[in-house]
């Protein structure tokens, strides 16, 4: 993967450059020397949000690929105490 980076001038001088260089990567475009945009190929793009789907907690947790197995959660050694008001 190329990264390209183009200033806002090249980037307005040469539009179609720069859409012919997301065939090999990102194109980083800069206002005043900081990166300021980047310009991707709709595939890419959507690889990258297709990671980022809303997903339910239920699904997070579920596990598919785990076995039975035995949980022993340690005894608690802590004694509740009342509340001192004073």
């Amino acid at each position: 993967m190329t990264i390209t980076t183009l200033s806002s001038r090249q980037f307005n001088q040469d539009t179609s450059g720069a859409k012919n260089a997301t065939a090999a990567g990102p194109v980083i475009i800069t206002d005043r020397g900081k990166p300021a945009h980047v310009l991707l190929t709709f595939n890419d793009y959507r690889n990258l949000t297709a990671l980022r789907q809303p997903t339910k907690i239920a699904d997070l947790l579920a596990v598919d690929s785990v076995g039975d197995f035995e949980f022993l959660a340690p005894s608690s050694r802590d004694l509740a105490r009342p509340a001192e008001f004073s």
